[in-house]
């Protein structure tokens, strides 16, 4: 097996003129051999500067653009992956800035494990105070309890954050399914489990992604995810994890015990004392966050979870109301 097989990293970008210096410059610079990886941009159509940016990064002979009219990150990849030379096809996100030993790291686990997929974690990044305080939730398993945002332990796992992959693994399973706008990569892990591959997480795998920086912004990116998850289930039923009912049963009970509490006086004690539950709940996680990342955020990681779970639970109510 050759020390370095050839690499093709994609990365679906759309309006990326503020970020895609960082970003793409982080690619261009890993230290991987200049001669073995190739970088492939599938822009969907930027409407900014975002491809004049590109052609003025040094190196910039280096990339290719591919054109993605349909603008989602699913028929990017699946585009991309049509005109890729590599053995192994890394994904880059246009808001992420890799390490610069990223492709190593990742050729390392697929070669040293029995992974089909693997991934490392997603270390969020805040450049606001709210931005500071939503990244700093997104380390915490209160927020989103999923390995690639809370755990420093290699695993094999059920998904991983962007990811890099056998060529042909991802043939083998047809690729990503272009009729996802969110949630694409999950519905494509679990399909490469279902035909019988393995996810892997390794902390060796290291990035920075630069979140949300509103309670705005991240309620549409969790309202998103929620009615993606809901398209994803409706695909693949047995794809459901325990802890993504989380959030739709408390936005239920929320809802639905506002709506029966004038009726009844039981019910409206067992509300009362849910929304207690939750609260303690909160603040206990809001402290516990703020102890590791910083006591000025206690102020805003109460809002922050609270966006985060109702949004995401709505999203999901919403998804399947809507189907």
């Amino acid at each position: 097996m050759s020390e370095y097989p050839f690499v093709t990293v994609i990365m679906p970008i759309y309006n990326e003129e503020a970020f895609i210096a960082r970003s793409l410059g982080a690619v261009l610079a890993q230290d991987y051999p200049a001669e073995r990886y190739e970088v492939i941009v599938a822009d969907g159509m930027s409407q900014d500067a975002t491809r004049q940016v590109i052609r003025s990064l040094p190196d910039a002979e280096r990339v290719r653009i591919v054109d993605n009219p349909q603008r989602l990150q699913a028929a990017a990849m699946n585009l991309a992956l049509a005109h890729a030379k590599g053995e192994i096809i890394v994904r880059v996100d246009g808001h992420t800035i890799i390490a610069p030993d990223y492709l190593r790291a990742c050729v390392r686990a697929l070669q040293s494990t029995q992974a089909w997929n693997v991934g490392g974690g997603m270390h969020p990044v805040g450049e606001t105070p709210m931005g500071k305080a939503i990244a700093a939730a997104g380390r915490s398993a209160f927020a989103v309890p999923t390995a690639f945002h809370v755990s420093q332990q290699p695993a094999y796992t059920d998904t991983v954050y962007m990811g890099a992959w056998w060529r042909w693994a991802l043939e083998r399973v047809g690729g990503y399914d272009p009729t996802f706008a969110i949630n694409e990569d999950y519905e494509l892990n679990y399909r490469i489990r279902a035909a019988g591959g393995k996810i892997y997480f390794s902390p060796d795998i290291r990035s920075d992604y630069y979140c949300r920086q509103t309670l705005a912004a991240l309620w549409r990116q969790y309202y998103r995810y929620g009615m993606g998850r809901v398209q994803t289930l409706k695909k693949h039923p047995r794809s459901l994890r325990a802890r993504q009912l989380a959030a739709p049963l408390f936005v239920a009970g929320v809802f639905g015990g506002a709506l029966l509490a004038p009726f009844s006086a039981t019910l409206r004690a067992l509300w009362l004392l849910g929304l207690a539950l939750y609260a303690a709940a909160n603040l206990y996680f809001s402290w516990r966050t703020a102890r590791r990342h910083g006591m000025a955020h206690l102020p805003r990681l109460p809002l922050v979870f609270l966006t985060i779970h109702v949004a995401w639970g709505l999203g999901f109510w919403r998804g399947i109301l809507k189907r």
